[in-house]
């Protein structure tokens, strides 16, 4: 397997823009002659199809949703960050790389970083000429508010449901290029499997979800969108439909998969109230902005939260971190709360949560101006706990959110396999071993509208252009390899559903490579999983049949990539012999609690090749080189 960065040389602030003028270009009219297919239509994916189809490529995208307007993107809450120091605070594109890579715990390239920081200003001034309704100041100027792992006001927001206004932004886009012809988009059609000609990618296997037809799809270069992992845990708060079985299948078809054991716990989540819940509600943490998290000082207090005196209340992230407090990054926040529930300080029913209290707030601003900025964020609290926020502290606990790890690529945005190109959250590239709140929409956009037109025409400038089509032996052999595996899942007819083996699955990542992990869990993790892969193998039920709309079906695919990925999840976090970011490895931290980093052993990207299921992977290590920033151990006190 070969790697190649391709990160230019010189000083940072200008590789970029040396890069792009350093890259080849294809003429206008011969855009024309290449197809690019595009799996996702999320942030990611609908911006990089709209603008390869505006600049002239034959785009086909798909999506499994029956809409783009219905892919992730869309739960997301909180804002998109951008060093445009509107609010004179200090901001600039230096600090927001700065504080990228802080968050990060020094875990991602520094190159990739300072790009992405420098993008988020035209980012901004893209969605605005797009229409879409940033909160406004009372002049009119954008309205900024503060995320955790930041001390300055940099993130953009449209109330809570900023990925929703961005995605509409970017559909839009999408399909103007649909109505001119440019682009052709297929809905309800979920990737199978990677298509590999010549050592190149030159297409994939789908299965259309209404009709269960398989068929195949050729183009000169391919771009995965296809979103995170963290569904493997089960409960998640990623719609119930991410999955990780596009990057899976292109692993195993040769691309590199970087740093699978890095998963976000996100510290502001609606605690699971029942055994058969199915997913979880995150609660943006923007929240975090104006809401207090405290916990009783004494473990068992049994009285209800708003009885509590003031006294009695441990505001444990502002007394710790007093320089952050409440904005502390994801990863310390989500411990910190873990920490404070099992000691018995939790508060619910169940004590199984801690509280996130907007009593001073509204006292200070105004309850009006609590619900201007957050009141559909209130409303669905309140639908959901029967509980009103606005008199009542929110109840909140981490949970599975993001993941950083995701398929290896270069500078480029290009896979360890010629021409698979993988952006957005699939890739590893820009969050390290934690990611700042508020810049997941931030990558996907500057990915799609800003990097991936310029690097995917180098890429087919460079390749020779030749003429595949479906009739190629390569997509006869996968499709048939697709249509075997379909037919096995629906062949086993156990006696369990799929969502019992998930379920299962979720429970023991969640307990050994969840938000602490050992070695001796992720050791029993790693000889309870190959079981438990046999076992679904053998008594699974789908029922149903292939050449129909069958979820059951769709579903049993999903799950049993996890079950593989799982295993590769768990074996890097006990090859990380480390705590960094969202890895919290406890064998390997400070004297307070704090993730303890191992430099000289571990400052680099971890790449895993595929070497075949239930065989030992082949582990890459790729160092990080640090120029910019010194290597220091996190403080945010």
């Amino acid at each position: 397997m070969e790697f190649n960065s391709r990160v230019p040389s010189g000083p940072i602030e200008n590789r970029w823009e040396n890069h792009r003028f350093e890259m080849k270009l294809v003429n206008p009219a011969n855009k024309r002659k290449y197809d690019i297919i595009v799996v996702g239509s999320g942030l990611a994916g609908a911006s990089a199809a709209a603008t390869l189809g505006e600049l002239g490529y034959n785009v086909k995208c798909f999506c499994f949703q029956d809409s783009a307007r219905r892919a992730h993107s869309i739960a997301a809450q909180g804002g998109i960050n951008a060093a445009k120091n509107y609010q004179n605070d200090g901001d600039s594109i230096y600090r927001l790389f700065y504080d990228t890579i802080k968050g990060g715990d020094f875990r991602s390239r520094e190159s990739n970083v300072y790009r992405l920081a420098e993008i988020s200003l035209n980012i901004i001034d893209q969605c605005v000429a797009q229409g879409v309704p940033f909160a406004r100041e009372y002049g009119g100027l954008l309205a900024n508010r503060s995320f955790g792992g930041a001390q300055v006001s940099r993130t953009f927001y449209a109330r809570g449901q900023t990925g929703q206004q961005l995605l509409l932004g970017a559909y839009q886009a999408l399909q103007r290029q649909v109505a001119a012809g440019r682009v052709e988009m297929f809905t309800r059609t979920e990737m199978l499997d990677l298509v590999i000609v010549d050592g190149h990618a030159r297409g994939m296997v789908v299965r259309d979800l209404v009709t269960g037809e398989i068929h195949s799809v050729a183009a000169h270069a391919l771009v995965l969108a296809t979103g995170g992992y963290s569904n493997v845990f089960f409960l998640s708060t990623n719609a119930k439909g991410c999955n990780v079985t596009a990057t899976w299948r292109a692993h195993k078809r040769g691309a590199a998969f970087a740093n699978p054991c890095f998963t976000q716990i996100h510290p502001t989540c609606i605690p699971q109230a029942g055994e058969y819940q199915s997913k979880l509600t995150l609660m943006s943490e923007s929240l975090r902005n104006d809401g207090r998290i405290w916990v009783p000082k004494k473990a068992g207090d049994s009285r209800r939260p708003k009885d509590i005196p003031e006294e009695d209340r441990d505001y444990y992230l502002e007394r710790i971190y007093p320089s952050f407090g409440n904005l502390t990054p994801r990863d310390v926040a989500s411990r910190r709360a873990k920490e404070a529930v099992d000691a018995g300080r939790g508060v619910g029913e169940n004590r199984g949560g801690v509280c996130l209290d907007f009593r001073d707030a509204i006292q200070r601003l105004g309850q009006s101006v609590i619900t201007e900025r957050y009141g559909n964020l209130f409303d669905m609290y309140q639908q959901i706990t029967g509980e009103n926020p606005y008199e009542i502290p929110m109840r909140i606990y981490p949970a599975p959110h993001y993941t950083m790890g995701g398929l290896w690529v270069d500078y480029n945005l290009m896979s360890t396999i010629p021409g698979l190109h993988v952006i957005g959250e699939a890739n590893f590239s820009d969050h390290g071993a934690n990611r700042l709140g508020a810049s997941a929409l931030m990558q996907g956009l500057a990915d799609g509208y800003f990097i991936l037109p310029y690097t995917i025409a180098d890429y087919l400038a460079r390749t020779e252009e030749t003429a595949v089509d479906t009739d190629h032996p390569a997509f006869k052999r996968t499709e048939q390899e697709v249509r075997e595996r379909v037919q096995r899942l629906l062949n086993v007819n156990g006696t369990r559903s799929v969502d019992s083996f998930h379920r299962k699955l979720g429970e023991l990542l969640w307990n050994q490579c969840g938000m602490a992990r050992d070695a001796s869990g992720l050791q029993d993790a790693l000889a309870k999983i190959p079981e438990m892969r046999e076992e679904f193998w053998n008594d699974l039920l789908v029922s149903g049949a292939g050449k129909e709309f069958n979820q059951e079906l769709e579903k049993a695919g999903r799950v049993a990539d996890f079950f593989e990925f799982a295993e590769l999840m768990c074996r890097d976090a006990l090859d990380r012999e480390e705590s960094c970011g969202g890895h919290f490895r406890v064998e390997h931290q400070t004297e307070e609690g704090e993730a303890k980093r191992d430099d000289e052993n571990f400052a680099h990207v971890s790449a895993w090749e595929f070497t075949g299921v239930g065989h030992e992977p082949v582990l890459h290590k790729k160092p990080l080189e640090f120029e910019y920033v010194n290597l220091t151990q996190r403080s945010y006190k």
